[in-house]
């Protein structure tokens, strides 16, 4: 699951960056939560996941691992959509995809807190 984690998060990286590039030659900066995000819970934070689930494989191979995944990579693209909505004015479909995608990310945190402390142990 390390690897995967880490495969996702370059993906977003080159997302972002290339949102970030595109605001900035286009002097329009209303994706910035976007942008911000996409970098931050999927760059950074899927590469630290990737990287803990690398050290500690008792952790990444686990079923929490897996469904922790996928929660977070169907949550995160649903709450940037509904940041693109927003920034558009279009808050009856940003309200939702807000809801259940942050949702689902919050959950895959969560899950993320209970594989650490279940799985990994102070002195391995």
């Amino acid at each position: 699951m390390g690897a995967r984690f880490i495969q996702v998060a370059v993906v977003y990286l080159l997302i972002g960056v290339l949102l970030g590039m595109g605001m900035g030659m286009a002097e329009k900066f209303i994706y910035t939560s976007a942008h911000a995000h996409i970098n931050l819970l999927g760059w950074a934070t899927l590469g630290l996941i990737g990287v803990v689930y690398t050290v500690y494989p008792e952790a990444g191979s686990t079923k929490l691992a897996s469904v922790q995944f996928w929660l977070h990579n169907i949550g995160l693209p649903l709450l940037v959509i509904s940041m693109f909505l927003f920034a558009q004015g279009n808050t009856g479909l940003g309200i939702p995809f807000s809801a259940v995608g942050g949702l689902l990310v919050i959950v895959s945190v969560l899950l993320l807190v209970v594989n650490v402390f279940r799985h990994i142990k102070p002195g391995r």
